[in-house]
């Protein structure tokens, strides 16, 4: 019994030894000591980025949840910076001593070479520092956020804070490639940008170069050991005003002291990468100020760490976090000595940097993850001095961009301890009863109303800093002089009595209101305009078809028509190739005729004009191009009489009886009005333009009354017709765009603006106005205007009938310039038949043996002829000495007459034969030896 249980014990024994075997094995190829690298600069040797690593390897081995039973030892070299050659001995040393990781360094251009040896040897590499290049690495991490994030998260400040201007400093060459983003593509169109390189040396000259260009949003890249003389130049310079907004690349700027800048407004804003605010940073920075003796040389004197030992910080916790999961679920991590000679990679490098690169936690930098060796989800903290320090007013994410935490932050406004009374009164689309469905409650307080002002003011107390209470005026009017009384009455009346603190509506700016009480900058700017109701369509008539062509155009075409015919058949008179053989079977003929007489070239330019055949071709060069040119002309003239005859027939043309107010004023058939007791009355009533002055004498006499008390009535009168309302341009373009019948007549008769009313000397004036002011900048006004205006969902669509909608008649302005082609043809058609008459005419000369000029003279006289003959006599010889293709023309000699009628010429060819109809010779023939006439 006893050999039983002494067998059990041994056996249960043997069982937890193997099973203990078992769980150790997966971790019993890593040694208790890992080795890991560090490399950094000579001017970083004991400084608080140095400390921090050793201070997080000492956390790590002292953390018994994080590789447990082994011990991280480091071996940490120093280089010069820039000298990249003794960089790889160094890093060669610690690679053949077996390390697992290397950290560091911060330089841009020894971190670039020792990525790439990472890279050869797969050896995990974590970094710290900001990275210009963009592109995967295959074996480093990097804890700094990219490049092209931060360029986004100070766009999103840019846009947010409405920047137009603003200038760009940097003291490095790697500025410019980090900050060159920001100037391809600026976040808006409009922002000009300023870019400049700067030193301690010209601190100074390149600031006031900025402030004479009135450049008052800075962005500044400086190293930060030399921010405190920047600061000092700024005060000397006088730029620490609240006009201007300095916004600093780095990260420390929480760490300065800024003790000069808190009392005199001046705007400096910064990213934060290290929330010292939150609990676990707190514990983490108080843990290690009170680590002796190198904890409160890790942070500076106001309790705070840098950014740059933070990131190294987090970064030996991500390696271990890493290397604990690799350990704990990945395959065995041999270890083995690498060296640089003989390029070997380690195999399990890339696995272990999987793992690390799979790492996920909240470090002392915020969220920590990594996507292709990139920070992805963190936080960056956007800061801005107030009086007692700087303070977190937004922060911004690269999935969340920018989010503003507190409102008041970049305005003068403070948070609301204070509420005004506003007066108003309902007028759409500014002030209305906000509408309700049945089953809802009825809204109370400032819930009852909704508009464009409504939606203004709250814009404006978030931005001044106000609650408010809205009530409607008891007479609802906005305010107008009795000249009779000598009173006021509407809001002007209670502003003047102090009923309220300011007034809000379609309340126009004038000099009588701005004597009795104050305005702010005007919020929307305006004119009198004519409301009127759009007339009947224009009646048809029995020549319509001509009104696509002006009537100049019509005479012009008619011009070109007879000139053209004349063109035509002088050039087939002078042309001797058209003049032909009217009986081409009948060889021996003695006559030639021409097609195109003066009736058959009208008849051709006729038939051509109306796309239609004519049966008449023209033969020779010249009268070809006279007809080319003509079918082009016909071409253009009637493809554009078609197109804008179509657009006649489809574009309603309207009988508008106005189309100003000049118009209005002379007639008496149309009646119209304005709006009791309100500023476009006051405007008719106070001109001294005779217009107006004649305009105001109907309507103050004129009965009944053409005055209406509100908008509601003018618009139904006018819908009623043969009346037009004078009203305000922006509630005249709210009607038209709701009501397809309604539209507005000429322009405006004045311009004006909408402002927000305040008692006289009221201390709310000016914020209000600057607050307007910063909406309009932004664009807030505008979106305002077309959320209510335009984006209400009970827009008419009509078709536009605007001048630009209507068809007009093509004038020459538009098709003139055919008619300048059609000239310049016809000119070359004469030219090309003066060439053919000569070149014939010589030709003639020569077989004939007789002068040019008496040849020409000859022809000329017979093409001259005004009642000339479609035919003329063709002579022939027969003579062995006549050249074949010669062909007698006759010119002043006398010849028997053949029998013809209406001019034709003709000619007794005795002893002669015909030849070639279109060349012809002339007199001089050798018969048997002798020179024989014809008598």
């Amino acid at each position: 019994m006893i050999s039983k249980l002494e067998m059990m014990r041994k056996l249960n024994m043997l069982l937890f030894l193997s099973m203990l075997v078992l769980m150790m094995k997966p971790s019993m190829s890593l040694p208790r000591i890992i080795r890991v690298g560090a490399i950094f600069t000579d001017d970083q040797k004991d400084s608080p980025t140095e400390l921090a690593f050793k201070y997080a390897v000492y956390k790590i081995n002292k953390d018994p949840t994080i590789l447990a039973n082994r011990t991280l030892s480091y071996d940490i070299q120093y280089v010069p910076r820039e000298d990249s050659f003794r960089t790889t001995n160094k890093i060669c040393q610690q690679v053949s001593y077996g390390i697992q990781a290397l950290f560091g360094p911060s330089d841009l251009i020894l971190g670039s070479h020792v990525q790439s040896l990472c890279d050869a040897l797969d050896i995990p590499h974590l970094e710290a520092r900001i990275d210009i290049d963009n592109n995967y690495k295959e074996s480093s991490l990097n804890l700094h956020p990219s490049q092209d994030l931060m360029n986004q998260a100070y766009k999103d400040m840019m846009l947010f804070l409405n920047w137009t201007r603003a200038a760009i400093l940097y003291e490095d060459e790697y500025g410019l490639i980090r900050l060159q983003e920001l100037v391809r593509s600026p976040p808006s169109k409009n922002l000009e940008i300023y870019i400049r390189q700067t030193n301690p040396t010209n601190y100074r000259t390149v600031l006031r170069e900025i402030k004479k260009k009135d450049i008052f949003n800075i962005i500044v890249d400086t190293n930060p050991s030399n921010i405190n003389l920047f600061f000092r130049v700024i005060l000397q310079l006088q730029m620490n005003n609240h006009r201007y907004h300095y916004t600093f690349t780095s990260f420390d700027v929480e760490t300065l002291d800024l003790e000069d800048f808190k009392y005199n407004q001046v705007n400096i804003t910064a990213f934060r990468f290290v929330d010292s605010e939150t609990p676990r940073v707190k514990d983490i920075l108080k843990e290690m100020e009170n680590f002796s003796p190198i904890g409160s040389s890790i942070l500076n004197r106001s309790g705070l760490i840098q950014t740059e030992p933070a990131m190294v910080y987090d970064s030996v916790h991500v390696f271990a976090r890493g290397l604990e999961a690799a350990t704990r679920e990945g395959p065995e991590l041999r270890i083995r000595n690498l060296s640089c000679e003989e390029e070997l990679p380690w195999k399990e490098g890339s696995t272990l940097f999987n793992y690390i690169s799979g790492v996920s936690f909240n470090g002392l930098t915020g969220p920590i993850k990594f996507k292709e060796g990139k920070r992805v989800d963190f936080k960056l903290d956007l800061l801005k001095l107030k009086t007692a320090k700087l303070q977190k007013v937004g922060e911004w994410t690269p999935g969340g961009s920018l989010v503003i935490t507190d409102k008041y932050a970049f305005t003068e406004g403070r948070p609301p301890n204070i509420t005004l009374k506003v007066l108003s009164r309902i007028e759409e689309p500014f002030v209305m009863f906000r509408k309700t469905a049945a089953d809802e409650e009825a809204p109370t307080g400032n819930n009852r109303f909704e508009g464009f002002c409504v939606d203004l003011l709250e814009q404006i107390a978030n931005q001044v800093g106000f609650n408010y209470q809205i009530e409607l005026v008891q007479d609802n009017n906005y305010g107008a002089l009795n000249l009779t009384t000598g009173e006021w009455n509407g809001l002007v009346r209670e502003l003047m009595e102090r009923n309220a603190d300011i007034a809000v509506g379609a309340m126009t700016i004038n000099f009588a209101r701005e004597s009795v009480i104050d305005f702010t900058k005007p919020f929307m700017n305006l004119g009198i305009s004519i409301l009127f109701k759009i007339p009947s369509g224009k009646p048809t008539r029995l020549f319509s078809f001509m009104n696509p062509l002006a009537v100049e155009i019509w005479l012009y075409v008619l011009a070109a028509y007879v000139l053209v015919s004349f063109t035509l058949f002088v050039m087939a008179r002078f042309s001797p190739y058209e003049w032909n053989n009217p009986h081409p079977c009948v060889i021996e003929n003695d006559v030639m005729e021409n097609q195109f007489s003066i009736n058959n070239s009208f008849w051709f330019i006729t038939g051509t004009f109306l796309r239609q055949g004519s049966g008449l071709n023209p033969k020779a060069a010249s009268t070809r191009i006279v007809g080319a040119i003509w079918w082009f002309f016909t071409l253009i003239i009637i493809s554009s009489y078609t197109a804008n005859l179509a657009a006649f027939l489809t574009v309603d043309k309207m009988i508008t009886p106005i189309e100003n107010a000049e118009d209005l004023a002379r007639q008496k058939e149309i009646a119209y009005g304005t709006l009791s007791g309100g500023s476009t009355m006051t405007f008719f009533r106070d001109s001294k333009i005779k217009t107006y002055q004649k305009m105001w004498d109907y309507m103050e006499y004129k009965k009944p009354s053409v005055f209406v008390k509100n908008y509601d009535e003018g618009v139904k009168r006018v819908k009623k017709g043969n009346y037009a309302f004078l009203m305000e341009s922006t509630m005249l373009d709210y009607v038209v765009q709701r009501d397809c019948n309604l539209t507005q007549i000429g322009g405006l008769l004045d311009s004006k603006g909408y402002g927000i009313a305040t008692p006289k000397g009221s201390k709310w004036r000016d914020p209000l106005s600057l607050a307007i002011l910063e909406l309009q900048e932004k664009g807030t006004i505008q979106m305002l205007y077309n959320k209510w205006w335009k984006n209400t969902g009970d827009v008419c669509t009509r078709q536009d009938k605007s001048k630009d909608s209507k068809a007009h008649p093509l004038s020459v302005q538009n098709i003139g310039g055919v008619f300048v082609v059609l000239l310049c043809g016809l000119a070359l058609a004469i030219m090309v038949a003066i060439l053919e008459f000569c070149w014939n005419s010589r030709k003639n000369a020569m077989n004939d043996r007789q002068s040019l000029c008496s040849e020409m003279a000859e022809e000329l006289r017979f093409a001259m002829r005004c009642h000339g003959s479609r035919q003329k006599p063709a002579l022939r010889r027969s003579c062995s000495r006549c050249s074949p293709e010669g062909t007698y023309v006759p010119s002043s000699l006398d010849f028997p007459p053949l029998p013809a009628t209406n001019g034709e010429k003709s000619v007794k060819a005795v002893g002669f034969g015909f030849s070639n109809p279109y060349d012809h010779s002339h007199h001089q023939h050798d018969h048997n030896g002798h020179q024989e006439h014809l008598h």
